[in-house]
């Protein structure tokens, strides 16, 4: 079975903003041309240089290159001299998730999301239609406390998990969608969202139908991915279906890179684009369900969805776990990173 073409899902995001920064006005420098893998890697070695000065980069994508937040000369040296566009900040990424600890504490309320934004240097704080009254408030009270390292935003559907009844990958009268195929001590099996259902359950193609697989681990909340042990002699290629329009080979998986395109696959909505708006995001989706280190996109997402695969080109990037809006009116969706469930559960793209 291809990656995407069973599954489940949630989603939820946040508004880009202009960015609560000063560009920088030094003399002009040689920007290299960058695609989204070399600028991850590139963003991800400015960051160990920069230590506990390092405040975060973004893609931009229509230019093809990395911009990266600075605070000081120093910085800005560095940046220039790896070929990146240098912008210096206020915020650096110790100061953002100071300000993230401090929301865990004071502002965790169901239906709030915060994520390091890079564009904004700030802890976007994003409250759904369900906060109101004395929650509102407090949410409210705290992002006020954080002064300039945190702002406040609405959106008007309501963060969820979006397992569903339907036609795709079926357990226990719920319908999920498979993320990527994998492979682990030599055996086939599959990644999805831990939220679609707990270890021992069993997975088929259609409901009702006979089992394709077991669920041998889960993670959720805290996280959210599971790993399906294909049973029998199952023939399952790593590639993404894309409904209608053939399928998506995947050879590997990658770090997310806020400005990264990314594509989505589901069982409900089937193929959508959008591109990736935030890091390091937790969502707390009530009922004590909170899941932290999400990617945070623009794609839109619907029940049914969840589990399902987020890509860029080859690369495997996330799996749907969940969020507000939909595919008509448009919407926001949060999922969890590929690297980290294969490093959790021990398998590797195959």
């Amino acid at each position: 079975m291809a990656g995407g073409a069973v599954a489940a899902l949630v989603g939820a995001g946040v508004t880009v903003q202009t960015a609560n920064a000063s560009q920088d006005t030094g003399a002009e420098v040689k920007v290299r041309t960058l695609s989204v893998a070399a600028a991850g890697s590139l963003a991800s070695s400015l960051q160990k240089d920069l230590g506990s000065e390092a405040a975060g980069a973004f893609y931009d994508a229509s230019a093809r290159k990395l911009v990266v937040n600075v605070v000081d000369q120093a910085g800005v040296d560095a940046v220039r001299a790896a070929g990146g566009e240098a912008r210096v900040v206020e915020n650096t990424l110790v100061e953002l998730r100071a300000a993230r600890g401090e929301l865990k504490k004071d502002a965790s309320v169901p239906g709030t999301s915060w994520a390091v934004d890079p564009e904004t240097n700030t802890v976007v704080v994003t409250a759904d239609r369900t906060v109101k009254g004395a929650d509102l408030a407090k949410v409210t009270a705290a992002v006020e406390e954080l002064g300039g390292k945190a702002e406040l935003k609405r959106t008007q559907g309501e963060f969820r998990t979006f397992l569903s009844g339907g036609d795709a990958i079926h357990s226990g009268g719920g319908r999920c969608s498979l993320g990527f195929n994998v492979v682990k001590d030599g055996a086939p099996h599959f990644i999805t969202a831990g939220h679609c259902g707990e270890a021992g359950s069993e997975w088929s193609e259609s409901a009702g139908g006979a089992a394709v697989g077991t669920m041998v681990d889960s993670q959720f909340p805290g996280n959210d991915f599971a790993l399906v042990k294909y049973e029998g002699d199952v023939r399952a290629p790593s590639e993404v279906n894309l409904y209608g329009g053939g399928t998506q080979a995947i050879t590997r998986a990658a770090e997310a890179t806020v400005g990264m395109k990314v594509t989505r696959s589901g069982s409900t909505t089937q193929v959508h684009e959008g591109t990736v708006t935030g890091l390091d995001a937790t969502v707390n989706y009530g009922n004590g369900d909170v899941v932290e280190g999400l990617i945070q996109t623009d794609v839109c997402a619907e029940p049914g969805d969840s589990g399902g695969s987020l890509f860029s080109g080859d690369a495997a990037v996330g799996l749907t776990s969940g969020g507000s809006g939909d595919c008509s009116s448009g919407g926001e969706t949060f999922f969890q990173p590929v690297t980290e469930a294969l490093s959790a559960t021990g398998a590797t793209i195959g």
